[in-house]
């Protein structure tokens, strides 16, 4: 199996959530399941609101949905969508 690179993000539930907080609960919820080399970025939406985008390594072998499903039940969480999703060569 190869390794899939994914992009996945995450809306808070407000402008004043805790992005840094969003990040590390993220961190270890992907890392629980199995994701490599995560890193995180922040995009401008509207009206001071900041989406979360996560970027990792996943192995194919490995489920993706119960991922992302627990991405998505992070208490100031509103949403989460993989926005992204590809096969790494090399």
């Amino acid at each position: 199996m190869g390794i899939a690179l994914l992009t996945i993000k995450l809306m808070p539930s407000s402008p004043e959530e805790d992005l840094e907080k969003i990040k590390e609960k993220a961190k270890e919820i992907i890392e629980a399941g199995q994701g490599k080399k995560v890193r995180f970025e922040e995009e401008p939406v509207a009206f001071g609101l900041k989406a979360v985008i996560a970027y990792f390594d996943l192995d194919e072998s490995q489920e993706l949905d119960p991922i992302e499903k627990k991405l998505g039940e992070i208490e100031s969480v509103s949403s989460s969508q993989v926005t992204d999703m590809r096969r790494a060569f090399g």
